[in-house]
């Protein structure tokens, strides 16, 4: 794949959510490169070297005014939105008809075209764009350093609760996917496929309490819940049927469903994507001794203002990151 820039001169690239997990990297790494950015949020949050605009997926009138100047499209759908395609597919005509060319979709590893939630925007968006991709990482690594839920549990009670028994994940940092995303959103020929984004190895919950334990020196383990215990926990934090969803999504982990490594990231960025220990070291190394302890210190909240998901990620209602509750 050409590695030229071939974004129109003068015009912009826009990152929704782009004080998420992924939206914030993909923002950061398209102005290194010298990419016009427009980082759109439900704030308008000011974001180093981009300009903000502000944009909520459930505000039409804000749309307008986000895509002027724009060439491209970086789209994080509503997550905790059962429906996104009842908001996204009229923002996509709506920008394929004011001169945007080309979309790259956040989804996720485990839903595929026409499947639930994001998978119906994904099986509608070549019908929209003729340059396309769809990124569809697995679980992040970032899960277990930032709000998310098993962050929060690991510095609270350094357990990790899952429903996916033995099950095993190829992680993947959202360094990795910003990296591929901005790869498919700048390339002379966009990718016009979807591609799983996955760590180098696979992991079972175990293992990933292990290395968190070695690399922090506190003591963390892996509890299994039943599929049942895990939906009404999550029930407590965000729709019944969002919850529902996403314990579905563990139980398939279970049944090895996420036990995959590919070659997406080396293939679009020419380097091998990093390992969970190498995360781990740069992340949590030295966590252990400052970390806060006891039930509720540290607490953050898993549902925040942007991820699979992270704060400001997604522009819509349950903000949080890239298509899976920052997965």
């Amino acid at each position: 794949m050409s590695r030229a820039g071939a974004v129109t001169e003068g015009a912009a690239v826009l990152v929704i959510g782009a004080t998420g997990t992924t939206g914030s990297r993909t923002v950061a790494q398209l102005a290194a490169a010298g990419h016009a950015v427009r980082a759109a949020g439900r704030g308008g949050t000011p974001v180093p070297g981009a300009v903000p605009v502000r944009f909520d997926w459930y505000d039409p009138g804000t749309h307008a005014a986000a895509l002027q100047g724009v060439d491209r499209v970086y789209v994080i759908p509503p997550v905790g939105d059962p429906d996104p395609a009842a908001v996204v597919l009229p923002f996509l005509r709506r920008a394929r008809a004011a001169g945007v060319r080309r979309a790259v979709l956040l989804s996720a590893s485990s839903i595929a075209s026409g499947g639930p939630a994001v998978g119906l925007v994904h099986q509608a968006l070549p019908g929209i764009f003729d340059e396309w991709a769809v990124l569809r990482p697995s679980w992040f690594m970032q899960n277990f350093t930032g709000s998310h839920e098993h962050a929060r549990s690991i510095r609270t009670d350094g357990t990790i609760l899952t429903a996916t028994g033995r099950g095993r994940v190829a992680f993947v940092d959202a360094d990795d996917i910003a990296a591929v995303a901005v790869r498919a959103l700048t390339d002379v020929h966009a990718p016009c496929t979807d591609l799983v984004l996955t760590g180098p190895e696979t992991l079972s919950h175990d293992d990933v309490a292990a290395i968190v334990a070695e690399v922090t020196g506190r003591p963390v383990v892996h509890r299994s819940l039943s599929h049942e215990e895990l939906r009404d926990r999550l029930a407590a934090l965000m729709p019944e049927e969002f919850a529902a969803m996403l314990a579905g999504m563990d139980r398939a982990i279970e049944g090895g469903a996420e036990d995959r490594v590919t070659d997406s990231v080396e293939r679009l960025t020419g380097r091998p994507p990093r390992g969970f220990r190498a995360f781990a070291e740069r992340e949590l190394r030295g966590a252990g001794r400052n970390a806060p302890a006891g039930p509720g210190a540290g607490r953050v909240p898993m549902l925040e203002g942007g991820g699979g998901t992270a704060p400001g990620e997604g522009g819509g209602r349950h903000d949080r990151d890239g298509g899976r509750a920052r997965r």
